[in-house]
C-alpha cells in the first residue's frame, strides 16, 4: 500500500514551521536547564517560580508550596 502523506515541508503553501505555529502555539525549549539547588527552590520566591515554569512551559497553577515541590521534581535529578 502506497503512503498518501505530504511532505513535512510545506504543508498549505507555507514552511512547515510556520504552520504549526498558526496550529499548535509557539513553543521553544530554552537551551539551559535550570541548575538551581533544592535549597533555592525552598527560598525561591513565587513569581520566579512562575516564571521557571511559564518559560518550560509546565503548569503554574496551585500554592507556592506546590509549585515548589512541581519544580523540583521537574529540575532536581536525584543524587
Amino acid at each position: 500500500m502506497e503512503s498518501v502523506a505530504r511532505p513535512a515541508e510545506n504543508i498549505g503553501g507555507r514552511p512547515n514551521s510556520e504552520h504549526a505555529k498558526d496550529r499548535c502555539g509557539y513553543f521553544q525549549m530554552p537551551l539551559h536547564y535550570p541548575r538551581y539547588t533544592h535549597a533555592e527552590y525552598d527560598t525561591m520566591p513565587e513569581w520566579k517560580l512562575d516564571c521557571l515554569l511559564k518559560e518550560y512551559g509546565l503548569p503554574i497553577t496551585g500554592n507556592v508550596e506546590y509549585k515548589r515541590k512541581f519544580a523540583m521534581g521537574a529540575f532536581l535529578w536525584p543524587n
